[in-house]
């Protein structure tokens, strides 16, 4: 096989040491360092000393980024790769084989490197992953404070939609202070909750114990503290994504995505869309692109890969956001599919229809054109009506079409 890269270098990271293999025309040389950062530091003068241009390994956990972040700074062409890709032959696995075994795929330019964004996006992916963990952190406390209602026999749950509301939240502090008559916590009730004070009053008729009230009060101390975290990252992200503005404003015209997604998405997949070679492949990327599973000319299962776990799960979200929506196309995909084919297909579907939006959006500048809850029906109108006449043929009726002028 033909040489490309006459000075390369194959690490194997672990979370204490790296093996590196260096390949050069004077030969092959095994080095090993420790993980801490003056060793690192002495890895990479090794091998500037080596006149290594080149530098691939498998992206493990997150031991990767440190000697990332010192290879980027010295301008080395450095390649992070799937460890699926790479998978040596088994039986003969050691530190040393693996190191070697990379050099010598990178040496020919059998590795495809994984997409590594800019320093700059690195930092904003961190603070945007990060908040949406605290989200759901919250989401998590909200449901716990939900169990220990339900074992205090109180279904407050069963009578106001959001148990942290202005009532709800008043309610459940009154608890926390002493307050037990059903009477008096459903005065509490404020908006809309007024008309059902009745109701309040049988659903906050309970046997509240003391531990239950110091669980309940932790639970809102930690979720004041949250919501005060998130507050101060939302002010961060707003900040790092003020030149991204006109972007943002673009993906918000999608039914289903709010600003917050529209941050996931810029921060997971960025605003150059020329890193992408089509639509399909950030969709691919992303993980919302059916599998290809085909033997002996049979189709398997089309089980979508993993993927980008955190942009897949956001456009999920936001997905099952727009098929709320009325009179979009998207919500008229979501319940079409989800007919034949259940709620979480469809909603992997649409989610692979507004990264493939995002994506033209992004390229072309453009805002979102709606197509209508009818766009389908039109374009496949002979089909609709030879499924339509199949279906009540099937039934027993005899069905004669004529179409209106």
């Amino acid at each position: 096989m033909d040489v490309l890269y006459t000075h390369c270098c194959g690490l194997d990271v672990h979370k204490k040491n790296v093996v590196a293999c260096t390949i050069t025309p004077e030969g092959k040389e095994i080095r090993t360092f420790s993980t801490m950062t003056d060793d690192l530091i002495s890895l990479v003068d090794w091998l500037k000393s080596k006149g290594c241009t080149h530098v691939a390994m498998e992206s493990t956990a997150s031991y990767w980024k440190p000697i990332y972040n010192l290879l980027e700074l010295e301008e080395i062409n450095v390649m992070v790769v799937n460890a699926k890709h790479i998978k040596n032959v088994p039986g003969r696995k050691t530190d040393v084989k693996d190191a070697e075994w990379i050099a010598g795929l990178l040496q020919h330019g059998l590795l495809q490197g994984s997409y590594i964004p800019s320093r700059e996006q690195r930092e904003l992916r961190e603070l945007i992953r990060y908040r949406r963990s605290l989200i759901e952190e919250r989401a998590r406390e909200i449901n716990r404070i939900q169990k220990v209602l339900e074992g205090a026999n109180i279904k407050l749950s069963s009578v106001a939609r959001d148990v942290l509301g202005k009532s709800g939240r008043d309610m459940i502090e009154a608890m926390i202070q002493g307050q037990e008559d059903p009477e008096i916590l459903a005065e509490l009730a404020k908006g809309k909750l007024k008309k059902k004070k009745e109701e309040l009053q049988r659903a906050l008729n309970g046997l509240i114990g003391s531990h239950q009230k110091l669980m309940l009060a932790k639970q809102l101390k930690h979720i004041d503290f949250l919501d005060k975290t998130i507050a101060e990252l939302d002010e961060e992200v707003k900040a790092r994504m003020l030149p991204f503005e006109e972007d943002l404003e673009l993906l918000d015209t999608i039914p289903g995505v709010g600003r917050r997604t529209a941050e996931q998405i810029l921060a997971e997949a960025g605003t150059n869309m020329d890193q992408f070679p089509s639509a399909a492949h950030l969709c691919s990327w992303a993980g919302v692109a059916p599998g290809n599973n085909e033997s002996a000319g049979k189709r398997k299962s089309g089980k979508a890969k993993k993927g980008n776990q955190k942009l897949r799960s956001a456009l999920v979200e936001a997905a099952r956001a727009a098929s709320r929506t009325k009179d979009t196309y998207l919500a008229s995909q979501y319940h079409r599919i989800a007919a034949r084919r259940g709620a979480n297909r469809a909603s992997l579907a649409v989610a692979h229809s507004i990264l493939i939006i995002a994506y033209h959006i992004l390229k072309k500048r453009q805002p979102y054109i709606e197509l209508g809850p009818n766009y389908y029906e039109e374009r496949k109108r002979q089909t609709v009506v030879k499924q339509s006449i199949k279906k009540l043929e099937s039934l027993g009726y005899k069905v004669t079409v004529e179409e209106v002028a």
